[in-house]
C-alpha cells in the first residue's frame, strides 16, 4: 500500500511538472518580443580624407553670421573645431554664436560629432596646430601645443615650488631676496 502511494505520487508530479503553458502564460520564444529601432540622428562617417574635412567644417562654420574665421583639425576620426568671433560680443551672444555653429555641423554627417570651442587661445593653438600639420610635423606640433595648453590649464601652488639648494645668491637669499629658512 506504501508503495503505490508512493508511485502515484511521483506521477503526479511528474505529470504536473510537464504540462505545456497555457494560453494566457507568456511564451518562451524571445523572437517574437525583439524591438527594431530605426536610427534617426546622423550616421558618423569614417574620416578618409582629414584635410578636406577640415575645411568642409571651417567652411560650415564660417557661414554662420558673427563667425569671423574657423580653425579645425582633425585626428583619427574626431574633429575639433576653433572659432573666431568678435571680442565686443557679451558672453550670451558669444554662446549663441557656438551652439549655432554646433548645430550646422549636426546636420553634417563628418561633423555630428565634432567639438566646438569658441576659445580664442585655442583657437590659435588649433590654427598652429593645423599650420603644422600641412608643414609635415603633425605629431611634433600636436605635442608641442598640448603641452602648451596643459602649461595653462594646470594650476601652480606655492607650496609645489621647491627651492634648489645650489642656486643661493650671496649672503644666502634665495633669488626672491628672502632668506632660506
Amino acid at each position: 500500500m506504501r508503495l503505490l502511494y508512493v508511485c502515484s505520487l511521483v506521477l503526479a508530479l511528474a505529470a504536473g511538472c510537464s504540462q505545456a503553458p497555457k494560453s494566457g502564460a507568456p511564451s518562451q520564444d524571445t523572437n517574437q518580443r525583439q524591438v527594431k529601432v530605426q536610427q534617426i540622428a546622423p550616421q558618423k562617417l569614417e574620416i578618409k580624407d582629414s584635410k578636406a574635412v577640415a575645411q568642409r567644417l571651417e567652411q560650415l562654420a564660417t557661414s554662420i553670421p558673427q563667425v569671423e574665421s574657423a580653425h579645425c583639425v582633425v585626428f583619427g576620426n574626431t574633429a575639433v573645431v576653433g572659432i573666431n568671433i568678435n571680442k565686443e560680443l557679451d558672453r550670451a551672444k558669444v554662446g549663441t554664436v557656438k551652439y549655432s555653429v554646433a548645430e550646422a555641423l549636426k546636420k553634417d554627417p563628418y561633423g555630428v560629432n565634432a567639438i566646438v570651442t569658441a576659445d580664442m587661445d585655442l583657437d590659435q593653438r588649433l590654427r598652429n596646430i593645423r599650420d603644422n600639420i600641412q608643414a609635415g610635423r603633425p605629431i611634433t606640433g600636436f605635442a608641442e601645443q598640448m603641452a602648451d595648453i596643459m602649461g595653462r590649464v594646470m594650476p601652480q601652488l606655492p607650496r609645489d615650488i621647491r627651492n634648489p639648494s645650489n642656486n643661493q645668491g650671496p649672503n644666502n637669499a634665495n633669488p626672491a631676496g628672502n632668506p632660506n629658512p
